[in-house]
């Protein structure tokens, strides 16, 4: 063992620039490995020895989220006006301010370290695999568990899990720009390269974070982590990522906020040092009026929404790699996705061989298309791990069993692509010459065939009509010939047809009609034949809006396209370019668009989306540049990912819109009674602990139940519904606070201690009462029932806020017994305030409903189009969804997590 640790100390420390000037041979020689990889215990050894290859871990780090906490504005206010108080001499007030300040701390802590727990567990089940060597057998492993020494496979749209110095290479082109900056691929050979060479330059090597763009490759891991290029450069730039519209939103809302905080305190403070009030009382009393305007627990409350969400979520298989993103999912209104998996089952079956001539047995035909196969023929029989799903199901086909691999030997190969469609092989059977055969989508193996005879047209139209996936072969004599290029793919002759088979999903039609009742329009966009996708459509009983192929796309101006693509169902044989500029054009004109797909070829799309979404089984590319990745690749699931969305935003949006008001309504009573009387209505310690005990109950909201109506749209921030909400039931609030005023004042002439505990109690009652109307827009109790923990706790809160006047404590918080008269009174003010906020809400959204345009009914049927917009959407701004570029390489590197660490 100690000879073993010695040898792994001197391997890992191999910079990957001398890894690219030395041979290959010299290189596995000095990782102490070899062609057949490493060994199981060997490997395990070094993965305990080097941690995982991860850059970033997602452990929920409690202190990082207890500075974040002391980070906030508010609550640094709380500790200067504490701070005032004690050194005003004011212990008691500096007591309670600073029970405050712990209590929200304690809570915005709890809720946002056990959504960072949520978190968390979510990337420890987001995996990213990668074919390797060990003990000569090939594994497919989770890229975490990947140490220097280890030999893998990579193919086309892998993401490079460490830097690797190549063994051997086929056609291999990378697209280094995370790196390098370099827009073009870059060509990769496994020869060394000159010694100090710059990184660009190391074309014998391959790096973390980088993607296989074409072509395929073996190489030998040299460093993995932070120790790779990637992994330095990520580890010093952090994680900073794009702010969703759910973030915009509340920062303009805390804009709002802060405006009308700003004017109310500045002319209170002005105020009470014209009526000649000591500078330091109307100093902090400005200050609690600030502090009590603004909704304590909002932080609080929206992790404690998107925390529960994540876990409802996740018990649907639905898991959202940044919290955020979960109302981005609910603001989705339209939804481009693939075929395969979705529609469809997405476990293809080789059905069928049809040889295009008699000379072309099944046999031969099956045996030609086996051969043009990117995977070692040895290992693609014995193993499906690396290959695509056409592939394994022509080796899983019973006629696969009589191949043999010994009597063909593979001179040369151009791996598959998706500009050419097709993969093409120089082979030779023993004793035999060599030949030329290609395999691919066949519209273009049939452009290189010369004329399509009319028998042969009617085969394949015949196949498309039932549905089938089909892939032409083509081959030709190549004599004399050792390599090829994609140029030698001409002058072919047609062998036949390989017909696949991938039926349309018992619940596919359910889920189509569970998105349509939820407003969202589906549109089919594939790589595969148009009449194969419009006969999914119509076996599913969808009604098809029309359909555009990649020719028709790139015939299309954007301004022609945009008007297409709004009205067409089916996009078929599409470029991923093509995927992704029908994306950018569907934003332009309104729409929040969700793409789901799972190919290095739906990679660039779900950039370009407003909310990317993909699944567990994906390619790493498409699992990295999505917001969104299902367990179970069903839209059924997706549906309710986004009915989550909703219900968490519509929470969210009830405490905003009850606690502007009541805040605001407070507020205005206090800073006018403050200039009114002679004392003020409430010390600045009364104010903030009624404000917190009225947040503290609101934090049941996350739970809320949801009327139907607010699931069936998206919803979206409009600050000026927010700022007219308040405007109406915050005076509404404030005419109630005057008859207590008034109550006190001339009914019981209170002292101040009588009128501050009077108030109080008023105060807590009628603002945490109010949740129950502003909840729904419904008649509450009867038509729309809030949950048992809602009214457990806003009853528990207005026990505590009566309890606290007349307890032990009254005398501390500055309060003096009240009448008994008084709880006679209170009880039916608030019977009278609560009728008439009612009485408000009503008219209140009628008008609302008036103010906008009016728009005749929508029918949402299978793949409609969505022909409205809805008229409260704000303008999209553009740092809603960042591209790949600033994405950067801090958001990539969150690929290679681990739970290990």
């Amino acid at each position: 063992m100690a000879e073993l640790n010695v040898r792994e100390r001197s391997f890992h420390q191999l910079p990957i620039t001398d890894a690219a000037s030395l041979a290959a041979e010299q290189v596995v020689e000095q990782l102490a490995s070899g062609p057949a990889g490493l060994s199981d215990k060997e490997a395990a050894v070094r993965l305990a020895e080097l941690g995982p290859n991860a850059v970033r871990t997602h452990r929920a780090n409690g202190w990082a989220v207890l500075g974040r906490q002391f980070a906030s504005p508010i609550l640094i206010l709380l500790l200067i006006t504490a701070g005032l108080s004690l050194f005003l001499g004011d212990a008691t007030n500096s007591i309670v301010i600073g029970v405050i300040l712990l209590v929200s701390v304690g809570l915005g802590f709890t809720n946002e370290f056990r959504a960072e727990r949520a978190s968390e567990a979510l990337h420890s089940r987001v995996t990213h695999r990668a074919v390797v060597l060990r003990g000569g057998t090939t594994k497919d492993v989770d890229v975490t568990t990947l140490v220097p020494g280890d030999v893998v496979h990579l193919s086309l749209g892998a993401i490079i899990p460490a830097d690797i110095r190549l063994l051997n290479t086929r056609n291999l082109l990378c697209d280094e720009s995370i790196l390098t900056g370099e827009s073009l691929p870059a060509t990769k050979d496994p020869a060394p390269v000159a010694a100090g060479a710059a990184l660009g330059d190391l074309a014998s090597c391959v790096f973390m974070g980088t993607v296989i763009q074409s072509g395929s490759c073996a190489g030998v891991v040299v460093a993995t982590g932070g120790r790779a290029e990637f992994g330095r450069i990520a580890l010093g730039l952090g994680e900073r990522q794009p702010q969703t519209e759910f973030q915009l939103g509340l920062r303009r809302f805390s804009f709002l906020l802060l405006q009308v905080a700003i004017g109310l305190t500045t002319l209170i403070f002005i105020a009470n040092l014209l009526l000649q009030r000591p500078l330091i009382e109307s100093l902090l009393f400005s200050l609690a009026i600030a502090v009590g305007i603004t909704p304590q627990l909002l932080p609080a409350v929206v992790s404690t929404s998107l925390a529960t969400g994540t876990r409802q979520l996740a018990r649907r298989k639905v898991l959202v790699k940044r919290l955020v993103c979960i109302e981005d999912l609910g603001d989705m209104d339209i939804l481009v996705t693939d075929k395969t998996g979705t529609l469809t089952e997405g476990r293809v079956s080789f059905t069928a061989a049809l040889p295009a001539t008699p000379e072309t047995s099944d046999a031969g035909l099956l045996t030609m298309g086996l051969l043009a196969t990117e995977a070692d023929y040895a290992e693609a029989r014995s193993s499906s791990a690396g290959q695509n799903p056409l592939d394994a199901a022509l080796w899983d086909s019973p006629g696969a069993s009589g191949f043999d691999p010994a009597r063909f030997e593979r001179l040369d190969l151009v791996g598959f692509d998706h500009q050419r469609r097709r993969t093409t092989v120089l082979v030779r059977e023993a004793g035999g010459t060599a030949r030329l055969v290609t395999k691919g989508a066949p519209e273009d193996i049939l452009a290189l065939c010369g004329p399509t005879l009319p028998a042969v047209q009617a085969m394949l139209d015949e196949q498309f009509d039932a549905g089938s996936r089909v892939i032409a072969v083509a081959s030709r004599p190549a004599p004399g010939q050792s390599t090829i290029t994609p140029a030698d793919e001409r002058d072919l002759a047609l062998a036949g047809f390989l017909i696949f088979l991938d039926r349309p999903k018992a619940k596919a039609k359910a889920s189509l009609d569970q998105l349509a009742a939820l407003g969202i329009s589906v549109k089919i966009a594939t790589g595969d034949n148009a009449k194969v996708a419009e006969r999914v459509c119509a076996d599913l009983s969808v009604r098809s809006g029309g359909t555009l192929t990649g020719a028709d796309i790139d015939a299309l101006s954007d301004d022609e396209l945009a008007a297409s693509a709004r009205t067409a169902t089916i996009f078929a044989r599409v470029s991923p370019e093509q995927k992704a500029r029908i994306i950018s054009l569907l934003r332009q004109s309104g729409g929040s668009v969700g793409f789901m797909g799972d190919g290095v070829n739906d990679a660039l799309a779900l950039h370009k989306a407003d909310i990317g979404v993909s699944v567990d089984s994906a390619t790493d590319v498409a699992k990295d540049a999505a917001d969104v990745v299902l367990l179970d690749k069903d839209l059924g699931v997706l549906a309710e990912g986004v009915m989550e969305g909703r219900r968490i935003f519509a929470n969210t949006i009830k405490y905003v819109l009850m606690g502007t008001s009541s805040n605001f309504g407070n507020m205005f009573s206090a800073a006018t009674a403050s200039v009114v009387l002679s004392f003020l209505p409430m010390l600045p310690g009364q104010i903030l602990l009624n404000n917190l005990l009225y947040d503290t109950g609101q934090l049941a909201i996350p739970g809320d139940r949801v009327d139907k109506e607010q699931l069936r749209a998206p919803s979206h921030w409009d600050i000026a519904f927010i700022r007219r909400f308040m405007v109406l039931f915050g005076p509404i609030s404030s005419l109630f606070d005057f008859a207590t005023f008034a109550l006190m004042l001339f009914a019981f002439d209170a002292v101040p201690g009588e009128f501050r505990a009077g108030w109080f109690i008023e105060s807590i009652a009628t603002q945490t009462l109010i949740i129950f109307a502003i909840r729904t827009r419904r008649v509450p109790f009867l038509r729309s029932r809030p949950s048992a923990s809602l009214i457990v706790a806003s009853v528990g809160v207005v026990a505590l806020g009566i309890f606290l006047p007349l307890s032990p404590l009254a005398g501390v918080l500055g309060f003096d017994p009240l009448p008994v008269p008084f709880f006679l009174a209170l009880l039916a003010m608030a019977a009278v305030y609560l009728v008439l906020v009612e009485v408000a809400k009503q008219w209140f959204f009628s008008r609302a409903g008036q103010r906008l345009p009016s728009v005749p009914p929508v029918s949402y049927t299978h793949l409609d189009v969505y022909k409205r917009q809805p008229p409260h959407r704000p303008p999209r701004l553009p740092l809603q969804r960042a591209g790949p570029g600033t994405r950067g390489a801090a958001r990539q590197c969150l690929l290679y997590t681990s739970r290990c660490v």
